[in-house]
């Protein structure tokens, strides 16, 4: 869709907010999964330059790669993109149109380690960096953490709420960082413990997907709250 002008003057606050919170300490990663028109993820981005994000995330559906060519022509913010994508194809696709410079293949839907160390391959021919995208729980993240150690091209490893609780209890805390950088882990594998049996006591009964398409249009006169991303923590 297109933008409200008030959600647009809302993320610009968001960033002035955040920037003027750490400074240069720390960059902003702005992302929209794919919400919008290409005019309106310009629009968007220019409003956003002065606050100097390390990159926009998705501004347009991730199926048109020449529609991203245009954003990133026409803005000063990196564009990634790259959790919904699936094959060496389709990033093949985005890097040749110039339409990303930071990519981000979640190996649980990209191939895998194999698979996603050949995509990272393809990005560094284009000068791009790897961000590996998170959302499938620690076996996926150990896995980044890799794919992270074998990669010239790697910008960051994501993740979720410093491990989450239940996550770290899953993998017996095998996974440490220290000030703000992830140590490889060195054991066999992927490098970490697995509780198949706290596993099993707790199946996903729920049925909401990570990404849904809204039911409500966007509201051009009054505010707009877009349901997605991580679910709230539990109280």
């Amino acid at each position: 869709h297109q933008p409200a002008m008030g959600d647009i003057e809302l993320s610009a606050e968001f960033c002035r907010a955040v920037r003027g919170a750490v400074g240069r300490r720390a960059d902003i990663l702005f992302g929209t999964h794919g919400q919008f028109t290409t005019s309106g993820a310009i629009r968007l981005g220019r409003r956003l330059e002065e606050f100097d994000p390390l990159w926009f995330e998705e501004p347009v559906p991730p199926d048109n790669p020449d529609e991203f060519a245009k954003v990133a022509a026409a803005l000063r913010i990196p564009i990634a993109t790259g959790e919904r994508l699936s094959t060496k194809a389709e990033f093949a696709a985005v890097l040749k149109t110039g339409g990303a410079s930071i990519v981000q293949p979640a190996l649980g839907r990209s191939g895998g380690l194999l698979e996603t160390k050949k995509i990272a391959a393809i990005a560094e021919v284009f000068n791009a960096q790897v961000a590996p995208h998170l959302y499938a729980g620690p076996v996926e993240w150990a896995a980044n953490i890799q794919l992270a150690a074998c990669i010239p091209n790697l910008l960051m490893v994501e993740t979720i709420r410093t491990g989450g609780d239940f996550h770290r209890r899953l993998i017996g805390d095998t996974i440490a960082w220290e000030d703000g950088y992830i140590r490889t882990p060195t054991a066999p594998g992927l490098g970490i413990d697995f509780d198949e049996d706290l596993a099993r006591a707790h199946p996903y009964d729920g049925t909401k997907l990570h990404l849904e398409m809204q039911e409500a249009p966007c509201d051009y006169s009054g505010a707009n709250a877009f349901a997605g991303g991580a679910p709230p923590a539990e109280e």
